[in-house]
This record gives C-alpha cells, structure tokens and sequence, in this order.
C-alpha cells in the first residue's frame, strides 16, 4: 500500500485552506511544506540562543535548544524509516517536523524559566512548554491569517499539529504519572485544538491518547536527551562515566524518574550499559583520539536505544492511531538511568543551583517590570496583543508570551535596560 494513501483529506487539511504552490519540480507534499515552515521560522532561530543542559554561551561545543532539536529530528526520522516507511512517505516529515517544534515554546533558561514562568502565570492559565509551543505554531508565528483577521500560525496542516501534541490535554487533566504536572494547550487555545483532535479525522476514542508520530517524536526526545546531556555534561569536565558515586545517582534517579527502583535493579542496569565495547574506561582527555570515542559511545547507545523499540514495536507501515510504539522496559530503565547521571552532575550541582536562583530572580524582575511599562516596551506583535486583551489575566498572558520569546541573551539585556541591575 502507498504509505501516503494513509494520510487522508482531513489528516491534510490547514485551519486556512490554502491552494496548492508550484515553486518546485515535483511539488512538495502537504506536511514538507510543514517542515520548510517550522525550519524557517523565527522561533526556531531563536533556539540557538536557549539553554539545553549548559548555558550556550559557556562553551562553542555543547547544545543549545536548537542543535538538539535538529539531534531529535535526525532520530525521529531515522526511527520513523526504520517501522516500514519507504524513503518517499510522509511520516518522517510528520515526525520529523514535530521533533523541530517539540521545544519551540521553551522560555529563556530552559526548565529552570519554565517553572518561573508557571508560577507567575497561575491566574492566566499557567504556563507549559509544550503547551506554548501549540501557541506558538497555531498562533504567535504569524505567516497566515483567517477571513476575520485573526492570526492562524504557520497554518500547519492537522496531522502534523497533532504529531506536535506530546501531552494533548489541558492543565489539570493530565492521567497519573511522570507527566502529572504537564500539559498541551491553555484555555484561550482550545479551539484549534478541538479542531486538530476532532473526531472523524483518526482522532482516537482516548482523547489522551497521542499518534504515533507524536510518540516517536517523545521517544527521540528522550534518547537525545538521555545520550547527549551526559555527552555534554564529559566534555564540560562535570562527570566521568568511569567513576560514577552509584548511591547517589540513584537516588537521583528515584527522585526525578524512577521512584521505585532499587539499587539492585538500578546496578544491574547500568551494568548492561558498561558492557557495551565502546563504553569509556579511562576518563574523557579531550584530545581527538578522546572525541572519536565518546561519539562513538554515543552513536552506539542511540543505536541500541532505536533498535531495541523497532524489534519491539515491529514492521509498519504506521499512522496516526493505526499504531503504538512499544518501548521495552530495559531501554526505559536504560534511558532513565543516564538522564539520572546528568541530573546528578549537572543539573543538581552547586554552582548550577546558584546559577538557577539568579536566573529564576531575573524573571521574575523581567515580568514584573514588563507588566508595570506594558504595552510601551514591548515588542510590536506583543504591544498589539495587549491592546486588545480583554482584561487582567489575558494582558498577563500578552507578558508571559513575550517573556517565552526572549532568549538567555536578551531576557538578560532586556532585564539590564528595563530593572537597571
């Protein structure tokens, strides 16, 4: 069967009809003019200058947001090949092109402004990433607008939207779980979420169930996030692999991923992971010699990562709701186990937790700042949004929304110009 033949009308429609463009031989499908829009826009340069792990401005060789999410792409569309897609279907560019948005709606500072964010914004609805990110694609990016003036976003056709809906509920509707405090969509949102999860469209029975193609964009976040951040966290000289405080990271372990794991159970884990030939067994020199080992220890888990849940999950073809990905219980535990050894030594150190108590001051100055001179100093698209916010709590959503924008630079420089310290 031709995989696209899968992908019906209503999986290809946009908010916005919007008639075919020839400006290439052949044509580009639907959802590649969804990806050339997510790669072009404005927030997606702007994750070059946005925390990942390490600051971006620390180091030239770590990640920023924006170099991991071209690392998320490149897994989810090698994943999305591998379960039965023929080089010509459309679900690597779906895939492909949520992993590009999945942190467009990531603030200054990373998970650490994410919390400063939420709480200054509990009257307007609160505030979420993932959730931001729907905002940003449906609504703040602006490139098309409907017959009453209002703007659409990119205009993103319905099956990549959907793909780009990791936690698709609202805030206090998530199931139990790691991702209780998570959600997809704010109140004034609803909408063009009702209409990219309406029924009749492969919509599921389970309005929290996501697509497959949102699922492998979740699982090549994950391996990205697992491998690289220990990755960057050797070549910041913050953690070697060969001398691990075991007690500790589990502990680490237990208290962000896996509350009921033993140690036994967490040894016998990282233990498989040892085995692997191109584990290190002498501490990362930074010398050439040092840097083909660690991208080939790399390359080798995300390798193991991706192949474990393709053998699990098995041949597709594989759309929308047709599918789950199955991930074994050994990679969860594996993936788990190395975002562990990175919280430990990177995110829960001391000077990382000083870093993080000034930045989350800074934002909160930010905003107060912003909220008292608003609409004067905010940006143009912003200050319009204000003018027409109906009252407090939507003129509160106008800041949070051009707070989310700025990157680790400018929310730096903005709190300079505008709190003077």
């Amino acid at each position: 069967m031709d995989e696209d033949a899968l992908y019906d009308a209503a999986d290809r429609e946009r908010i916005v009809a919007e008639p075919p463009k020839r400006v290439a031989a052949p044509e580009r499908t639907p959802f590649e003019r969804d990806r050339a829009r997510v790669v072009h826009a404005a927030a997606s340069r702007r994750l070059a200058a946005k925390t990942q792990v390490v600051g971006p401005q620390s180091d030239d060789f770590v990640r920023n947001r924006l170099t991991h999410s071209l690392e998320v792409a490149q897994v989810a569309r090698d994943l999305s090949r591998a379960l039965g897609q023929s080089p010509g279907a459309s679900q690597p560019d779906i895939a492909e092109t949520a992993a590009l948005a999945h942190d467009l709606g990531h603030p200054p500072f990373g998970h650490n402004g994410e919390g400063v964010l939420a709480e200054l914004a509990t009257d307007c609805g609160g505030f979420e990433g993932n959730a931001q990110t729907l905002r940003i694609l449906t609504r703040l990016e602006a490139k098309t607008f409907d017959r009453d003036g209002r703007s659409v976003g990119l205009n993103l056709t319905r099956a990549t939207l959907d793909a780009c809906t990791k936690y698709p509920w609202r805030r206090g509707e998530a199931p139990a779980g790691p991702s209780t405090g998570k959600f997809g969509v704010y109140e004034d949102d609803l909408p063009v979420f009702t209409w990219l999860r309406s029924p009749g469209t492969g919509s599921p029975e389970n309005g929290r169930r996501r697509c497959v193609e949102a699922q492998i964009m979740d699982l090549a976040d994950d391996v990205a996030y697992s491998v690289h951040d220990v990755e960057d966290g050797i070549v910041a000289g913050r953690l070697d692999l060969t001398t691990i405080d075991r007690p500790a990271v589990w502990e680490t372990v237990r208290g962000w991923y896996l509350p009921e794991a033993t140690d036994a159970e967490l040894d016998a884990v990282f233990d498989g992971l040892r085995a692997m030939p191109s584990w290190p067994v002498a501490r990362y020199d930074g010398s050439r010699r040092g840097v083909a080992s660690l991208k080939n220890l790399t390359s080798d888990v995300i390798g193991r990562f991706c192949g474990a849940v393709q053998e699990a999950t098995g041949t597709g073809p594989f759309v929308r709701y047709r599918a789950d990905l199955v991930v074994p219980e050994q990679t969860r535990l594996e993936i788990a186990v190395l975002k562990g050894i990175a919280a430990y030594y990177v995110m829960e150190s001391a000077d990382r937790r000083r870093l993080q108590q000034r930045q989350r001051e800074l934002l909160a100055e930010l905003v107060a700042a912003l909220a008292d001179r608003a609409p004067d100093v905010l940006d143009r698209p912003f200050a319009d949004d204000w003018a027409v916010a109906a009252d407090d709590a939507a003129r509160r959503r106008v800041v949070i929304d051009q707070v989310a924008s700025l990157t680790d630079v400018t929310a730096v420089s903005w709190h300079h110009r505008l709190v003077g310290r």
